[in-house]
């Protein structure tokens, strides 16, 4: 299929790359919203905005087949005051902004995808939870999501079909939550953390860039939509996989009073390692998507076979 005009916003993270990667065959343009300038890559541009006030680059919207949202202060930090209104106020406003402009475009995108995250649903360890039958949890991590995807929802955009798509843990070539925990099976410290029976919803990065891909073809989808593998892993077997997969026989385990001291030293949250996500992305396969990592165990030979 092809694209005259994608546009992303905060493009310059893990997903934002390969988003780029995936879509510079396809797409006429894309246009990538930064704070930062990067210079032109060949059908890649990077406009600078700052995420709160309009400006020259709200024109580039018009006439958009995509537009997708990543924006938002990553969560792997200590839930200070300061970093709390921070991570709300960096999702909050650019989506808010980008629901004006769009409002206001004679051809605005047809599809806008927001990114949202599967941490929404409560802590699972008796059943999954899906699009339907998931149920939301509480604290501050939760709070977010719902604030965020309310937002998105509020913006009157009547002639973009939106999508909030809730990710889970992205499994990656350079960024993201999996070269940390590389480093932690390579120092020797790769065995479970807690008692290692909290489900981890993760997702391949590639099927994530195949999600966004699927939606915009299927123009009968929209609302939430769960983007996780379908076949989560508790993080014992997690980590056993990904010891093998480097081949590394064996880790000391962390408890969870020993991850409560290391947290607090390196500037982190426990709940982003504790927690049970255990998501299911019934949309996705009800509506027939196929993803090509369905194994945590692939997904990671997949990733170290071209990261090593």
């Amino acid at each position: 299929m092809k694209y005259h005009k994608l546009i992303l916003a905060g493009g310059n993270g893990q997903i934002g790359k390969a988003l780029a990667e995936h879509y510079k065959y396809d797409a006429e343009e894309i246009i990538i919203l930064s704070r930062r300038p990067q210079p032109d890559k060949g059908n890649i541009k990077t406009l600078v905005w700052d995420g709160r006030t309009q400006g020259d680059w709200a024109k580039e919207l018009e006439d958009a087949d995509m537009l997708i949202n990543l924006c938002g202060k990553n969560v792997n930090c200590r839930y200070t005051k300061a970093n709390r209104d921070e991570i709300i106020s960096s999702r909050v406003e650019p989506t808010t902004l980008l629901g004006k402009v769009a409002d206001g475009l004679i051809n605005p995108p047809k599809l806008w995808i927001n990114a949202a995250s599967a941490t929404i649903y409560r802590h699972a360890e008796d059943r999954p939870q899906d699009e339907e039958t998931g149920e939301i949890g509480y604290g501050f991590s939760i709070e977010v999501c719902k604030i965020w995807e309310k937002t998105f929802f509020d913006q009157p955009t009547p002639k973009t079909r939106k999508v909030a798509l809730r990710i889970g843990i992205v499994l990656g070539r350079k960024d993201g939550a999996l070269p940390r925990l590389i480093n932690l099976v390579r120092a020797g410290m790769g065995g479970q953390q807690g008692d290692g029976q909290q489900y981890v919803s993760w997702v391949h990065e590639q099927d994530v860039v195949k999600a966004t891909e699927w939606l915009m073809q299927h123009q009968n989808i929209d609302g939430v939509v769960n983007c996780t593998a379908p076949e989560p892993i508790k993080n014992a077997e997690l980590m056993k996989e990904l010891r093998h997969a480097i081949g590394i026989p064996f880790g000391l385990p962390a408890p969870a009073w020993l991850l409560e001291m290391g947290a607090a030293i390196i500037g982190t949250e426990t709940e982003l390692i504790l927690k049970s996500r255990w998501v299911l992305p019934k949309r996705l396969l009800d509506g027939g998507f196929e993803f090509q990592f369905a194994k945590a165990e692939h997904a990671l030979k997949d990733i170290l076979s071209i990261r090593l």
